[in-house]
């Protein structure tokens, strides 16, 4: 659990009702349930027509992720990677097929099958710089779906006001419906720069770390195994990985 994250998205609530109170305003009057449904359906509806499906699904289930990173162990990683390597220097690249069961990874099993079948160094790597730049990329898009929410949000939220606006502007001889539609005004703006500000675009930029991240864990794996096809020292292994590791965290 990110505690971190979960603080921060508290802490900016608290901020603005907090503010809000201090003014002597209402709470209760940041509540317009119209406000919100132009601003976050809107947003949404913007969202869903320019993605594809898969992006748009991906995308939401990634969310658990700004709140819950995936674990990405490289210790342990490298450690495991310098096992390979010290057991294909005594028993050969076929002693490593014993490890392919405890494989979990899809990656990483591919990998080291790639490895066990003898494959040459330079075609491991390109196979697997392939199927990073793929995953990368894939993941990348379907954060962008934050990214592009943060957006939207703004615009929404100004739609919002103008229609809030003229429904003011229709009721002017009844002052009893004015405050309703000045409310809704104002309010669907602050729910769009916010959301937008406090949310979203946060969100789009923490999972960009995160893919990063993700990616580098696999690169630790490609270069580990072209390096034992090479058949590299594992202490020479061991240091470039954990400076790769270095670098990129």
């Amino acid at each position: 659990m990110d505690k971190i994250s979960i603080v921060a998205v508290l802490g900016g609530l608290t901020a603005i009702l907090a503010g809000q109170a201090l003014e002597g305003g209402h709470l209760g009057s940041l509540l317009q349930l119209t406000a919100f449904l132009i601003v976050i359906g809107g947003t949404a509806s913007a969202v869903m027509l320019q993605s594809t499906p898969k992006q748009f699904v991906t995308g939401l289930r990634m969310v658990r992720w700004v709140f819950s990173p995936p674990p990405f162990e490289y210790d342990k990683q490298i450690r495991e990677i310098v096992n390979w390597s010290q057991t294909s220097r005594r028993g050969g690249l076929l002693a490593l097929e014993s490890f392919l069961n405890g494989q979990k990874d899809p990656f990483n099993k591919k990998a080291l099958q790639m490895l066990v079948d003898g494959g040459e160094p330079q075609s491991i790597r390109e196979v697997l710089e392939t199927d990073i730049d793929s995953h990368e990329h894939g993941r990348k898009q379907a954060a962008k779906i934050w990214e592009s929410a943060g957006g939207y949000s703004p615009t929404m939220g100004i739609l919002g006001a103008v229609l809030g606006l003229i429904h003011v502007m229709e009721n002017l001889s009844d002052p009893s419906k004015l405050g309703g539609g000045i409310a809704v005004a104002f309010v669907a703006t602050v729910y769009g720069v916010g959301v937008a500000n406090l949310l979203f675009l946060p969100m789009a930029t923490k999972l960009k770390h995160l893919i990063r991240l993700e990616s580098t864990a696999k690169e630790l794996v490609m270069e580990g195994v072209v390096a034992i096809a090479n058949g590299e020292n594992p202490r020479l292994i061991e240091a470039r990985l954990r400076s790769l590791a270095s670098i990129n965290d």
